[in-house]
């Protein structure tokens, strides 16, 4: 791409990118695209929509992202935003331009500078936590966050949601959807303070400095708001070690700390994960595994949308593919969890 682009244009102007081009597409999530920026000084990353995106809203995950990582700048550990740009002209889609962070995604197994053994995973889960912990304390009132309407009411909007998208839209039968869903909504607790939530917290979001389990930034905050912290605690500790399904939904997700370095004996567990951040928030665990279901029926929920796309012929991806078994096994686990199924 040459400096007469629309887009290396814009990028010059309301970036600060001069000589920009394209780069190569980087790996990791399904929401958006992630694409390198190369240009005078060094790098940027570029979020836009995903390809397959067949509606306007498809874009509002990036701006949210923009918004969320401008408030959150010098306060928590993400990468500074860059500019936002929702002129058609220029790309052709919305799209963010945000800092590039040297860093390594682990999610399989761990990077080879890194010493072996649990101990390392013991410093990666409090690392993960400790992020958490700070995210979730911060004023977001004096940030400038907008939030959404009722946001301490998270939780049972997010329900009442997703149980309405899946029966509008189904390609097979998938009873655990109903009834858990009717499960989560006779349980339901008293909700905590409204927080800045991630909406999609694990380990795969994160990026780790390559050569000590350092955590470098937080990244894909395309389904950040504000709202109920144990959302976020819930999901990432649900994927943390043992899984009560084999092969479990996600099973890529964190697989690390299932591997040969995760002896059950020595690895940190996710109970003493749930206290460190209670006693950073001052948040109690009362109804931790009600949040364990949440989570997971929630993950289910949502991305069996991509599974209709998929049977409907409008997506063509493994990751689509490979969801024929991961929503089941999600929904599965989390029945296990709430009770309503034995399991191991």
């Amino acid at each position: 791409m040459d400096s007469t682009t629309p887009l290396s244009r814009w990028l010059a102007e309301h970036a600060g990118l001069a000589d920009a081009r394209l780069g190569q597409r980087l790996g990791g999530g399904n929401s958006n695209v992630t694409q390198l920026i190369e240009h005078r000084d060094g790098f940027a990353v570029l979020r836009r929509p995903p390809d397959n995106a067949i509606s306007a809203s498809a874009a509002s995950g990036v701006r949210r992202e923009f918004q969320m990582l401008s408030a959150l700048h010098d306060h928590a550990p993400v990468p500074r935003a860059l500019g936002f740009c929702d002129d058609a002209s220029v790309l052709g889609v919305p799209f963010a331009v945000v800092q590039h962070v040297d860093g390594v995604a682990i999610s399989t197994e761990l990077p080879a500078e890194y010493a072996s053994g649990a101990g390392t995973l013991n410093a990666i889960g409090s690392e993960l936590i400790d992020a958490l912990a700070t995210v979730h304390t911060l004023d977001w009132r004096a940030l400038g966050i907008e939030p959404p309407n009722a946001p301490q009411d998270y939780v049972a909007k997010q329900i009442h949601r997703w149980l309405k998208a899946r029966a509008a839209e189904s390609v097979r039968d998938l009873p655990l959807i109903t009834e858990i869903g009717t499960w989560l909504q006779a349980h339901l607790p008293a909700p905590p303070p409204a927080s800045v939530m991630h909406g999609d917290f694990h380990l795969d979001n994160t990026l780790f400095r390559r050569d000590v389990p350092q955590l470098a930034v937080i990244i894909d905050w395309e389904l950040a708001s504000i709202g109920n912290p144990y959302a976020d605690l819930a999901l990432m500790l649900a994927f943390w070690g043992k899984r009560r399904v084999d092969p479990p939904g996600f099973s890529f997700v964190q697989k690390v700390t299932r591997g040969s370095e995760a002896s059950v004996e020595v690895c940190v567990d996710r109970d003493a994960l749930a206290q460190r951040w209670s006693r950073r928030t001052g948040l109690t665990l009362d109804d931790f595994e009600f949040y364990r279901v949440f989570a997971l029926w929630r993950l289910a929920a949502i991305v069996e949308g991509a599974f209709v796309l998929f049977r409907h012929g409008k997506v063509a991806d493994d990751y689509s593919r490979k969801l024929e078994h991961d929503v089941p096994a999600l929904l599965e686990e989390a029945a296990i969890i709430a009770g309503l199924r034995t399991g191991a």
